[in-house]
This record gives C-alpha cells, sequence and structure tokens, in this order.
C-alpha cells in the first residue's frame, strides 16, 4: 500500500514537473511581438542573373489566347479557346509564337506585361518550322522588342531561361540549362526542323511560342515541343534556334510565307526506298522547265519502271530522307549553287544546279 502511494505520488510531481517546465519556457521565452528580421545578404549571381534576365525580359513576352470554330458531331458549330506564348519582335507590331498555336484559329488576341488585351491579325507562318507572325497595332500597347541573339555558338551546359504562361499562369519563369544541340523535329510535309536546342527548364502546356533566353537575355529560342507521355513537362523540351527564327521570320513578315528552296523534284518516301535497298533520295519525276530537269536529272521510268537518279548528297553532306534533302536546300538558300552527288545504275556523278523558290 505504502509503494503504491509512493508511486502515484512520484507520477503527480512528475507532471507537475513537466505542465511547470512548459509554462515557465512560455513565460520566459516566448516571442510577444513581431521578431526582429535577419538581414540576408546580397542574393547569390546565379540568382541575380535569373531575376535581371526576368525583369528585363518579362515586358516583352505576351500571352496568346485564340478562339477557333470547331464542329460537333451533330453538325453544330462552338467554339473553343486555346492559348500559347509569344513575344514583341519589332517596334512595328509585330509578334512571334507557334504556328500551332494559331493553327485554325477564328480570332487571336494578345495581352501584354502591363495587362493591355488587344486584338492581332496573322500575317502569316511557317508549319514547316512551328513559326508564326501575328500583328497589333502600334498605337495600342507600348512595345519593347526583345533582345536576339544566337543559336550557332551555344554550347550544351549553359543556363538558359524561358517565360511564358504555362496553363494560362502568366509570367512564369523556368531556368535550366541547354541539354543537347542539335535535334530534329519533325514538321508538316514530311520536314523537319533543323538545329533544335534540347533543355530541361520545364516547358509546359502553354509554354508554346515563349522565348529561351541565355544569361544575357537574349532570344537563343522559340519554345516548341516537350516529350512526355501525360502532355505536361517530363525534364525533356525543345526550342526553335534563334538563327532560324531570324530567317524565316523577316520572309512571313514581307511575303505571307517563307520561301521554300528546291531544285524542281517530285520523291519517294524513305520507306521506298528502304524496301528498293536504296541509300539516297529517290527522284520520282524531275519537273519538267525546273532546275533537275534542265541538269539532265530523271525520275523513275513510268513505263519500264527503273529507277532513274537518286541524290545521296548535297555540297558534300549526304542525305538519305526527303527532310534532310529539304533541309540542306533550305540552308543554300534561294537562287544559290548547289552540287547534287547523284547515283544511276551503280554511277556517281556530281550536278551543279541553281535553287528555285517553291513556296
Amino acid at each position: 500500500m505504502a509503494n503504491t502511494r509512493l508511486i502515484l505520488a512520484g507520477a503527480v510531481i512528475a507532471a507537475v514537473l513537466w505542465f511547470a517546465t512548459g509554462f515557465v519556457q512560455t513565460l520566459l521565452f516566448a516571442e510577444r511581438s513581431s521578431r526582429t528580421v535577419t538581414p540576408r545578404g546580397d542574393l547569390a549571381a546565379f540568382e541575380t542573373t535569373a531575376a535581371d534576365v526576368f525583369e528585363a525580359a518579362a515586358p516583352s513576352v505576351a500571352y496568346i489566347f485564340t478562339e477557333v470554330a470547331q464542329r460537333s458531331v451533330f453538325g453544330r458549330t462552338r467554339v473553343s479557346e486555346g492559348t500559347g506564348s509569344g513575344f514583341v519582335w519589332d517596334q512595328a507590331g509585330h509578334i512571334i509564337t507557334n504556328d500551332h498555336v494559331i493553327a485554325d484559329a477564328r480570332r487571336v488576341f494578345v495581352r501584354f506585361d502591363s495587362g493591355d488585351t488587344v486584338p492581332a491579325r496573322i500575317v502569316g507562318s511557317s508549319p514547316d518550322h512551328d513559326l508564326a507572325v501575328l500583328k497589333v497595332s502600334k498605337s495600342a500597347v507600348s512595345l519593347q522588342p526583345i533582345p536576339v541573339g544566337r543559336s550557332d555558338d551555344l554550347r550544351i551546359g549553359q543556363a538558359v531561361f524561358a517565360i511564358g504562361n504555362p496553363f494560362g499562369l502568366t509570367r512564369t519563369l523556368t531556368t535550366g540549362i541547354v541539354s543537347a544541340l542539335g535535334r530534329t523535329l519533325p514538321a508538316q510535309n514530311g520536314r523537319e526542323i533543323q538545329g533544335v536546342i534540347q533543355t530541361d527548364a520545364a516547358i509546359n502546356p502553354g509554354n508554346s511560342g515563349g522565348p529561351l533566353l541565355d544569361s544575357a537575355g537574349r532570344l537563343i529560342g522559340v519554345n516548341t515541343a516537350i516529350i512526355s507521355e501525360t502532355g505536361s513537362y517530363a525534364g525533356i523540351g525543345f526550342a526553335v534556334p534563334v538563327d532560324t527564327v531570324n530567317r524565316i521570320v523577316p520572309q512571313i513578315i514581307a511575303r505571307g510565307k517563307p520561301a521554300r528552296p528546291g531544285i524542281g523534284v517530285s520523291v519517294a518516301a524513305e520507306e521506298f526506298a528502304a524496301q528498293l535497298g536504296v541509300e539516297g533520295v529517290v527522284i520520282i519525276e524531275a519537273v519538267p522547265g525546273g532546275p533537275a530537269a534542265g541538269a539532265g536529272l530523271q525520275g523513275i521510268n513510268r513505263r519500264t519502271e527503273e529507277l532513274g537518279d537518286v541524290i545521296v548528297a548535297v555540297d558534300g553532306i549526304d542525305v538519305f530522307t526527303a527532310a534532310q534533302l529539304s533541309a540542306e536546300l533550305d540552308k543554300a538558300g534561294i537562287g544559290k549553287a548547289v552540287t547534287l552527288t547523284v547515283e544511276r545504275n551503280g554511277q556517281k556523278r556530281e550536278v551543279t544546279l541553281d535553287t528555285v523558290d517553291i513556296g
């Protein structure tokens, strides 16, 4: 009995001491007013760079939203909305975005960093490069063109910054590095976008058409696509290189579409060449009056079904697909001499001819 009383007394004393300790701590140490702010010190260099890039570029970045008329299965027309990003190209009011952002749009609107929203006119586009040019009234808003850089001197590992409107969330900055260079992306008509920049900066739906910047705040690419099974960021994004943008955009502004260098041939799909065991671009037909026909190139003989010429190189660069042929001609430009290496009946020869605009 005595032992039980001692145990109970000990428990009571322990409980009192525990509560008393908490009371004393609260009484002595609890802050009863706002705490003193600890000085932070300077931002780290990389933080300063990111903040400076965003503050300088944000006024040039735009929020693009579109109205697209769609027909339902019952034949009724309904209007759906799309969103994307863009940026100011010049003081004339030209805005750059992706072609797929404004494709089939009935109306397009641009909202600027200032909050001003204005209607935009579609000047033209290039599905082959996933680029489009819009035009807003110069007097409607204050325009701050984005500084333009280069993409031919980029290095894997250098810092990049993407600004856009993912999921409709405006003024969003993500950072990362150039994770690879020289990628190709499929475009329309069997062509490919060459020299594409790969980055691990987070790019999500709504970022399309927004700028990819270097640490100097210069445009180095236009964000265009991601690889993802869910449609959201999964670690790999792509941007059309600014060297391509700087070449194609002036053409769209001038004529509504870019020039398309060609040599006047129709070619077979790469699957056809593979079935025949041929390495190169099989010419189906040399268009009469075109440069290829004038240089003596021949397509498949429709009567005997015998192969004619197969293009295996352009200016010494091997080509195996129509997309690669188009890319090399695109590099050359309109009205430029190119040297083709062609093969017929096991014999190779070189043919020099001038490109023409087939756009």
